[in-house]
């Protein structure tokens, strides 16, 4: 069985432990860059042209029927909005999308729609502003206050990202990134939570969670976390999923404070911090391979141990030049 991962960067552990659970399986990588560390952990490499080059979905559907690719998935948010749109395509070849719906691939990418859609739907979610003016009549009200957190509305790996003090701050930033497109939302104090959810591609419906506590973060993700378990978030997350159309892992953010759960945003690929999951015994890699040959995967939520601590740290990779991929 092939499996392509797509733009793969630096997640290199999580393409060997796939190799850790599933030996017969054969990994692909790509990326538009020969430097990217976690390429020379797949069985073969592969240079593609940039995510936003017209050429680069034909590249990947070439790919796909030329290395017999029974399911695929990408690591980086901008791409899953292109494999979502072709969703269809790949069902038609046989091959297993690893994505969203497209109309849900849309709301996971837009901070300020998924408030929106959270909001019409119940759900508890962070307050959050899109422009200045809403801002300000909010902040006349009292129903928001300093200090506050923004970021891109349409923003990835926490770039953009940062804690405002006050209105002059806050108005300066506006004026010096217009490219961000900045959303303001209300500082959450409380736990920072992490959810890991497998949405079985057959079913589609969530079989497996692993929940987790944020110990320490840096840009791109949580580095440093802890597990626990609450029937309460398990059931709030299956509660939450038949909103959207998922198909497979995807990364539930959650801030817990007064005693209630409040979502802040889903990305639908693996999580960054997902490698703490596996390495606790949740093997959603299993569950890619049940939905790639037709079985459904049974429900199993909260199969692991509580206090079990992932501390992550950096690795190198050493090639001579010559040993590069190529396109």
């Amino acid at each position: 069985m092939n499996i392509l991962f797509c733009s793969v960067g630096r997640r290199s552990k999580l393409l060997s432990n796939f190799k850790d659970s599933n030996s017969d399986i054969k990994i692909l990588a790509t990326d538009c860059s020969p430097y990217a560390p976690a390429l020379y952990f797949a069985d073969e490499q592969f240079i593609s042209p940039r995510v936003d080059d017209p050429s680069y979905l034909p590249y990947i559907t070439d790919l796909c029927k030329n290395n017999n690719v029974r399911a695929i998935t990408t690591l980086i948010d901008p791409e899953i909005e292109l494999l979502a749109k072709n969703r269809s395509y790949f069902i038609e070849n046989n091959i297993l999308p690893l994505c969203p719906s497209y109309e849900t691939s849309l709301l996971c990418f837009d901070k300020f729609k998924m408030y929106e859609f959270l909001k019409k739907n119940n759900i508890d979610t962070v307050l959050t502003y899109d422009n200045l003016s809403d801002f300000k009549v909010g902040l006349e009200s009292k129903e928001i206050d300093f200090p506050v957190f923004i970021k891109p509305r349409t923003g990835s790996a926490s770039v953009g990202a940062e804690k405002i003090s006050d209105i002059s701050q806050l108005e300066e930033k506006f004026e010096a990134n217009p490219q961000y497109g900045y959303i303001i939302q209300e500082l959450m104090v409380g736990d920072d939570l992490d959810v890991d959810v497998y949405v079985d591609c057959i079913t589609n419906k969530p079989v497996a969670a692993f929940s987790k506590r944020k110990i320490e973060t840096k840009i791109g993700g949580a580095s440093k976390t802890i597990s626990f378990k609450d029937a309460a978030l398990f059931e709030l997350v299956k509660e939450i999923v038949p909103n959207f159309e998922f198909y497979g892992p995807i990364d539930m953010d959650f801030f817990y404070r007064d005693g209630k759960y409040y979502l802040s945003e889903i990305n639908p690929r693996f999580g960054g911090a997902y490698l703490h999951g596996y390495g606790a015994g949740v093997d959603f890699y299993k569950m890619i391979v049940n939905n790639v040959n037709g079985i459904e995967n049974k429900e199993s939520f909260g199969d692991y141990e509580e206090d079990i601590v992932m501390m992550m740290y950096d690795d190198v990779v050493i090639k001579h030049k010559s040993e590069l991929a190529k396109s």
